[in-house]
């Protein structure tokens, strides 16, 4: 059943274009969606959290935004009738160091080769691709979602942050 509700703030990663292939709008101009809403499919979508946001990321430039209007929910993202950027930044610094750390503080049980612990002690980028390799091959048989328990809060924290040190020139 569609909810309406007053103007709130939400997260949205962007890439070069909306991915209905509009050019992403300016801060402070609302995009407002005129036909259906359908989860997945149709309207302006959005995630309460950045954590949930990561999810659904076609890049990584991370947008705070205001939505209202009529509003669809469902467990991790939301998917409305109008939204606005309201103030963003490039988050790929701040998203590398953060999985960085997190993967550090759950290696100390796996005799993790030269390659991937001097990525993620150092961030050498000329170690990353050859580190990610490594990772995934281990991830698969590893059981490492588990290990991710906690990243959700630790990552919106951050991205809060930086949101916070912002300046915002608009309503």
């Amino acid at each position: 059943m569609p909810e309406t509700m007053s103007e709130n703030i939400g997260y949205h990663f962007v890439g070069d274009t909306l991915r209905d292939g509009r050019p992403v709008p300016a801060d402070g101009v609302w995009l407002v969606h005129n036909g259906p809403l359908e989860m997945c499919r149709s309207g302006l979508h959005l995630s309460l959290t950045p954590f949930e946001a990561l999810k659904y990321a076609p890049g990584s430039i991370i947008c705070r935004v205001r939505y209202g209007g009529e509003i669809l929910a469902d467990i991790d993202k939301l998917v409305c009738r109008r939204r606005m950027i309201e103030a963003r930044f490039d988050a790929t610094d701040l998203l590398r160091s953060f999985v960085r750390t997190e993967a550090l503080a759950v290696i100390h049980p796996w005799d993790a080769p030269n390659v991937i612990s001097g990525y993620l002690t150092t961030g050498d980028e000329s170690l990353r691709d050859a580190a990610w390799a490594v990772a995934r091959a281990a991830a698969r048989d590893s059981g490492w979602d588990d290990a991710w328990a906690g990243s959700a809060q630790r990552f919106d924290a951050l991205v809060y942050a930086v949101f916070d040190k912002l300046e915002v020139h608009h309503v």
